[in-house]
């Protein structure tokens, strides 16, 4: 998969120094990712008042189903894409939780190390599923429709977006592509 990546950060044009090593994404200056920056999205599915979570596969930790933004794509699209080959599932995005203009579903921004894969800059997003029944996917080993994020090792931010998602409302007149 392809992703909307900003690249290595230029010199500074009046000092002719390069940005300092980014410690938040956990790498050595020296590494080839330290400075990679990648668009994502989180869909945080709800279902019957409950939050699906995975357990990544390679991260070993629960968290949301999402990737990385694809060229071309909105948060959005990603969103739906994400959901789509994850899980199978097609969701209602609700309208209304942000701003006007804020794209269907968006609860939340936040950024976070992504080990090799560099610094995630992630759009969150709220999508209600009609069903459980999931398409097997190769990016995580379990699933965990959970109310109560406590309840798996998972970041501080996941349990936070958790608890955002379950308290989102979606509108009544809400349909499949997020128009109300």
């Amino acid at each position: 998969m392809t992703a909307i990546v900003a690249g290595d950060h230029p010199r500074n044009p009046r000092t002719g120094s390069e940005p300092p090593a980014t410690g938040s994404v956990g790498r050595s200056p020296t590494s080839p990712n330290a400075n990679r920056r990648a668009f994502s999205v989180a869909v945080f599915c709800r279902h019957g008042g409950d939050i699906l979570l995975v357990r990544h596969k390679r991260l070993e930790l629960w968290l949301p189903v999402g990737g990385e933004i694809e060229p071309g794509e909105t948060p959005l699209e990603a969103a739906r894409r994400e959901l789509r080959e994850e899980t199978g599932l097609d969701g209602v995005f609700p309208t209304g939780l942000g701003v006007d203009g804020t794209p269907a579903g968006l609860i939340g921004y936040e950024e976070h190390p992504a080990g090799s894969k560099g610094l995630h800059m992630n759009f969150a997003f709220v999508a209600d599923v009609a069903s459980r029944e999931l398409t097997a996917c190769d990016e995580y080993t379990a699933v965990r429709w959970v109310r109560d994020p406590v309840s798996v090792e998972c970041p501080l931010n996941v349990r936070e977006l958790v608890r955002l998602a379950l308290a989102a409302n979606a509108p009544p007149a809400a349909t499949a592509d997020g128009a109300g």
